[in-house]
């Protein structure tokens, strides 16, 4: 780590991340348990997985303050707040914070780290922000799909893949109800969305 570390902004940057990283995590993992609430389980999902690499994104930032073991670095700074119980509030509310942080927090931070010569520090802002890009555009699209009523219709016949047992369901839209399961229509997904499909949403970043 470079010798003015502590004295530097990146410092204060890093806890600042750790904090923002900790809060997300939370925060996408309470949406969680309001989109399984609403029966939105296939969102609820989409919303742990990216609680999850927010807390992976923590890490990262962690780990780069450790040679302030044993010590307290005091930061200022705003966080979010955004206590919806409205599933699409919530898709729409982590928009805006992602697009914050890929579009303005991290490359502030990674420019500031480039400056003061810690360049691992520069490189990991700079790569996450655009990990965070992935996660605004996943949310958007999951909130187009509400606000237009296509979670589970389409304009043409596709495949709808059930979450809970694998069944695939090929119609305009995802049943009431699983044949096979019977898991309500808040487990379907469409097929090339899924998690381990080629071309998956969810797993593309």
């Amino acid at each position: 780590m470079n010798s003015n570390f502590f004295d530097s902004r990146t410092r204060i940057n890093l806890m600042r991340a750790f904090a923002g990283e900790s809060q997300a995590r939370n925060r996408y993992t309470f949406a969680r348990q309001a989109a399984i609430k609403a029966n939105l389980y296939a969102i609820s999902e989409i919303f742990h997985f990216t609680a999850n690499q927010e807390k992976e994104h923590a890490e990262i930032f962690y780990n780069l303050l450790k040679e302030e073991n044993g010590k307290t670095v005091e930061i200022d700074g705003g966080f979010p707040v955004g206590v919806y119980e409205n599933v699409l509030e919530l898709l729409e509310d982590s928009v805006h914070n992602e697009d914050e942080e890929n579009q303005i927090i991290y490359p502030d931070f990674a420019d500031v780290a480039s400056s003061e010569g810690i360049v691992q520090a520069a490189s990991k802002f700079s790569l996450i922000a655009k990990i965070e890009k992935s996660h605004s555009e996943r949310f958007k699209y999951y909130a187009e799909l509400m606000k237009n009523d296509k979670l589970f219709r389409s304009d043409k016949t596709e495949k709808w893949l059930c979450l809970n047992c694998g069944n695939i369901h090929e119609s305009s839209e995802a049943p009431i109800n699983c044949p096979v399961c019977g898991k309500n229509q808040g487990y379907f997904i469409r097929v090339e969305e899924a998690p381990f499909t080629f071309g998956g949403m969810i797993c593309r970043e």
